[in-house]
């Protein structure tokens, strides 16, 4: 029988102790670079050690901790003892600046902060003295040498289980109260422009979204799941679908090294489950045609005939109908040869689901992992919806859709094509906002959520852009640029795009090759060069991406054709200012930042 009412992931965290007990909850590797489990009793021994540890610091319902620290099990022990006590967890993007992690930790009011490693402890240090509220910091990993105001969590551990022994129920009596309506976390969104906002997010908004999760089809995600965690925790996409929902359900987490090391982790852990970005299924997908692009022949024609199989498998799959007659037999034959050396080369053979979401997943994309067998699922959301909202059903899968409303979720089409929704994931508000928090909310409570789509008759939801993303042409004529992109893309030479023509006579797009490929293709064609730049200038090159861009706008109108384009010689990040911390594009830093290339595809008449 259930210990605690279960009004917050923290209740919900316990019962699940009690229910799993040793079985394993979380792997990570070791210092060693061992794998090594951790069950759910001894993370509980932990989230109650630190729990105590922030009790015995005083920490109140309702305060606010920072936490800054990338994908590792100790932001999950963070993260349950500060929603266990009944406190307030504010997550910071572990790639975000000293000035970026000042303004999130002085505008929520942040008390204390949790620092992964020393770069992040010491980004925090850098700042200390412009944020007076700021009373602790604790480090993840060993403290080396003594720092005011500072202390490692093996310390901080320590105190917590000597407060425990003398105040037993303290922990369970602040649990026990937490309602539905509490505050439980204040997600900053990654702004495309100005300061980010605090988005607030209730118990009820992450315990709704977790059932929301499961009711999408409660058999699917039966048994016992092996996910792989390598989005940053600080994003709610990662947070509620890659870690809360595996708690909720009873499923193991291991925790990927970095993105650098990803695919010998998955080569490692095999999982059975990912949540990840469009990105990943991107990489692996044109990783794969430029090793087939530079096969001998053989290889090549036999992969080809493979993915004709994989093509004629998307009804199947996407319908959940058993393959019959001669195609079954020739599916079998494809598999065998081809598939599953290909999911056993990317530890991908035992991917039973696969989630994509935090932006558009192209259906080229979307149909190489289906057609092989893997049930790629996209869904929609965003931060201040705890995210989700709409997912493709395992039953049904439409490509180039995000599905239906989950449940207990209302969304339709407003003004000008917007997607507006109601249901009880959408947030509480903006914190310290009241006129942004009014702005986004219809006179009839419908959360506004910026982006234009459209609803078919089955209630699939499609999302065609951004509204304030829209490109409107000297010609009067509105284009959304992320489906471009997206597009652009999906060849296998392009890594990034943004495509550029508001209030221009036509379209353009500013590129960033794949150099990885790209090196090798020239390699290969005989082409030397000193520098990258030597490289995107070569003819060659050049009309090779014309080629690129000429086969992926095959299906565009017109007007939404790149006339021209410029080749760029470095990579867009967060460091460099063009991304985001989710690694959406900042239009307006890449228009500022590339106004000399921009003005030069456009010479004046």
């Amino acid at each position: 029988m259930a210990t605690f009412k279960e009004t917050s992931m923290g209740a919900i965290f316990q019962n699940r102790v009690e229910e799993y007990g040793d079985k394993a909850l979380v792997a990570f590797k070791n210092r060693q670079g061992v794998w090594e489990d951790l069950s759910w009793n001894q993370m509980n021994e932990k989230v109650r050690n630190l729990g105590n540890f922030l009790l015995s610091k005083g920490v109140k319902p309702g305060e606010k901790i920072a936490l800054f620290s990338p994908n590792r099990f100790e932001w999950w022990v963070a993260d349950l003892a500060i929603l266990s006590i009944g406190a307030v967890n504010v997550p910071i993007y572990a790639t975000n600046s000293a000035q970026e992690c000042r303004y999130i930790i002085d505008n929520s009011d942040s008390i204390m902060c949790f620092a992964g490693t020393r770069e992040h402890l010491d980004k925090i240090l850098s700042v200390k003295s412009q944020l007076p509220k700021l009373k602790q910091m604790i480090i993840f990993d060993d403290l080396s040498d003594a720092r005011e105001g500072v202390m490692d969590l093996a310390a901080a551990m320590e105190e917590g289980k000597a407060y425990r022994s003398k105040h037993k129920n303290d922990f369970d009596e602040r649990l026990k109260p937490i309602e539905f309506n509490d505050l439980a976390t204040i997600i900053y969104t990654s702004g495309t422009t100005g300061n980010p906002k605090g988005v607030m997010l209730s118990h009820k908004n992450f315990v709704s979204n977790v059932n929301q999760l499961q009711a999408v089809d409660p058999d699917f995600l039966l048994g016992d799941h092996v996910f792989l965690s390598f989005l940053p925790l600080a994003h709610s996409l990662e947070r509620t679908v890659g870690y809360y929902a595996p708690i909720f359900l009873g499923h193991k987490v291991a925790f990927a090294e970095d993105v650098t090391k990803l695919l010998e982790n998955f080569q490692e852990i095999r999982p059975t489950f990912i949540v990840s970005v469009p990105r990943i299924y991107e990489r692996v997908h044109n990783g794969i045609l430029a090793k087939i692009g530079s096969a001998p022949p053989i290889k090549r024609a036999l992969f080809n005939w493979a993915m004709g199989i994989a093509r004629g498998n998307l009804p199947y799959i996407c319908n959940n109908r058993p393959r019959t007659g001669f195609f079954a037999f020739r599916y079998r034959l494809a598999d065998k040869i081809i598939f599953s050396k290909l999911k056993a080369a990317l530890g991908m053979d035992r991917l039973q689901g696969a989630l994509s979401g935090g932006g558009p997943l192209s259906v080229s994309d979307a149909e190489f992992f289906l057609g092989m067998g893997i049930r790629v699922l996209e869904g929609f959301g965003l931060t201040e919806t705890t995210p989700l909202t709409n997912g493709n059903k395992p039953t049904k899968i439409k490509p180039g859709t995000v599905g239906p409303a989950v449940k207990d979720t209302i969304c339709k089409i407003g003004e000008g094509g917007e997607l507006l929704i109601k249901g009880p994931q959408v947030m509480m508000g903006y914190y310290k906002d009241e006129e942004a928090t009014k702005e986004v909310f219809t006179k009839d409570g419908f959360f506004r959520t910026g982006d234009i789509g459209e609803i078919d008759k089955d209630g699939y939801l499609k999302i065609t852009g951004r509204i304030k993303d829209l490109i409107v042409t000297s010609g009067g004529k509105n284009i959304s640029p992320q489906n471009i992109e997206n597009s652009l893309q999906a060849s296998a030479y392009i890594e990034q795009a943004a495509v550029i023509g508001d209030n221009r006579k036509y379209l353009s797009a500013l590129i960033v090759p794949s150099f990885e490929n790209l090196e090798k293709w020239a390699s290969g064609r005989g082409i030397s060069f000193g520098s990258r730049k030597e490289l995107v200038s070569n003819e060659q090159v050049v009309a090779l991406f014309e080629k690129e861009i000429e086969a992926n706008m095959r299906d565009y109108a017109r007007v939404e054709q790149i006339r021209k384009f410029t080749l760029l010689d470095s990579l867009w990040s967060q460091e460099t200012g063009e991304l985001t911390p989710t690694l959406k594009v900042k239009r307006r830093v890449i228009s500022q930042k590339y106004s000399r290339y921009i003005d030069a595809m456009y010479p004046k008449d």
